[in-house]
């Protein structure tokens, strides 16, 4: 699982061309590996880890991604401060070492996610987040992803818009609103402060979709990719929750602008056409795909279908959530 996934120049060449082509997807991100840990005390797992990330940043960079998602992982009792510097050094050696983006490609950021404050995991705080970006020099190629799950499990509650109000200053305080490069959208199993990553299906958990729409429809937040994380029934997002995610937005645009577009209005039921066909006969079980944002409206999961243009890793260096 640790073994880097190598793709020939030409494969990310015809990925980042079917993109550009593409009539809706305009972003298309990454999660870097989940066994990657940098601020672990074991010395062996924290070079393996440097290793890996170097790896999915470069395959992030050769296809044109918007960023590589990253749970920057635990310290282990071993206390945030102490493990500060190792990460800091981890984060500039993967930025300067990975191969750099093509020419006329966007240099591609590595994105903090944020964590649900389980045990040591870093990230429990935009307090935490913002130290570990001050601590490599404050790095403009060091970004942030929201997960509402996690957020909302760490203690801050986003479910109106007088909080989300709150929320968008401190991160702009903190962090930078333009570090904010999109949102892992689910809703939780977990109540406010539960400090446990539990995603539930939107609607079906603790924050509900109002909860949800005052976070999304905020000015400073709704053209921001969202990329549902959800669980569906099992195997991931489903049409439905496509659908649902839209409705978030709709719901979320009203509550700060009393009205939306009839336009806007009737998208929430328009699908893409590959989630309108009847669904390929069920292969064997592979690693999450790559994650893909529909512009404007809501994020999915990248479509089952394949074309030739979109051989892309269906593999951890590179998936999407």
């Amino acid at each position: 699982m640790w073994k880097p996934s190598q793709y020939a120049p030409e494969v990310l060449e015809a990925y980042r061309e079917a993109q550009a082509n593409h009539p809706s997807v305009t972003h298309t991100f990454c999660h870097a590996t989940y066994l990657i840990n940098l601020a672990s005390p074991d010395k062996e797992l924290y070079e393996r880890s440097v290793a890996c990330l170097i790896s999915n940043l470069s395959t992030g960079r050769g296809m044109a991604s918007s960023g590589v998602v990253l749970h920057v992982g635990s310290h282990k009792g071993s206390g945030f401060e102490a493990a500060l510097p190792q990460m800091a050094e981890a984060f500039k050696r993967a930025l300067d070492t990975a191969d750099t983006a093509p020419p006329g490609v966007e240099d591609c950021p590595i994105l903090i996610e944020n964590a649900a404050g389980t045990g040591g995991t870093v990230g429990r705080s935009l307090d935490e987040i913002q130290a570990l970006i001050d601590a490599t020099g404050g790095d403009e190629r060091i970004g942030l992803c929201i997960d509402t799950q996690h957020l909302w499990a760490s203690g801050y509650d986003y479910s109106s818009t007088h909080g989300t109000n709150k929320l968008v200053h401190e991160i702009d305080m903190c962090i930078g609103l333009d570090r904010l490069r999109c949102f892992h959208l689910n809703d939780s199993k977990i109540e406010l402060g539960g400090n446990r990553d539990r995603h539930a299906n939107i609607d079906e958990g603790t924050i509900g979709i109002m909860g949800l729409a005052a976070l999304v429809g905020h000015p400073d937040f709704r053209d921001l990719p969202l990329l549902l994380e959800v669980p569906g029934t099992g195997d991931g997002p489903r049409a439905e929750d496509v659908i649902a995610a839209r409705n978030v937005v709709v719901e979320g645009i009203k509550l700060f602008d009393g009205e939306v577009s009839s336009e806007l209005e009737a998208m929430v039921l328009v699908l893409p056409p590959a989630m309108t066909r009847p669904p390929a006969k069920k292969a064997a079980k592979k690693a999450p795909a790559k994650k893909t944002a529909a512009k404007k409206i809501a994020a999915k999961k990248a479509p089952a279908k394949k074309a030739p243009a979109k051989k892309m890793p269906a593999k951890k260096p590179a998936k999407k959530k």
